[in-house]
């Protein structure tokens, strides 16, 4: 797989990582690389927050992959902490070569370090090849998820 590195977001990864939200039908129509503004403030705000890590992956200089991980500290379940993966995308050229399965065991890791019990995530139903790369890594569709536009 070559050298891999995973590491914070910065600043100047910022187009990168939106070039990446935007490379598919469903990112295609939320995301907008032509200003990054939002996108800037959005990182500052991450970077400001303990339990918010925006990561990138990066091999031989290049991002080739994105998530962003949340630490929540919860009452249910007998006061747990857990972790939710969101944003979860890897280069087109990179799909299938491993870098997925290895980004996502980095989550969950970085999850058994803050001491989360669980980790969860959601994916868009129309992302099916998704769900089999969720399974296959051993999440369990065992809820159903809504979401409120506003």
């Amino acid at each position: 797989m070559g050298d891999l590195e995973i590491r914070a977001a910065v600043p100047d990864d910022i187009p990168a990582v939106v070039a990446l939200l935007a490379d598919d039908p469903l990112g295609a129509q939320r995301e907008s690389p032509d200003d990054l503004g939002p996108y800037l403030a959005a990182l500052e705000r991450l970077s400001a927050d303990p339990n918010q890590r925006l990561v990138v992956a990066v091999r031989e200089g290049r991002v080739v992959g994105t998530l962003q991980l949340t630490i929540v500290p919860g009452l249910s379940r007998r006061g747990s902490t857990r972790s939710i993966i969101e944003g979860v995308r890897v280069h087109a050229d990179e799909r299938g070569s491993g870098l997925g399965t290895r980004f996502m065991e980095w989550a969950i890791e970085e999850s058994r370090r803050e001491n989360c019990q669980l980790v969860q995530l959601t994916s868009d139903t129309a992302r099916t090849d998704a769900h089999r790369f969720y399974q296959r890594l051993g999440f369990v569709a065992s809820h159903v998820g809504f979401k409120l536009q506003l």
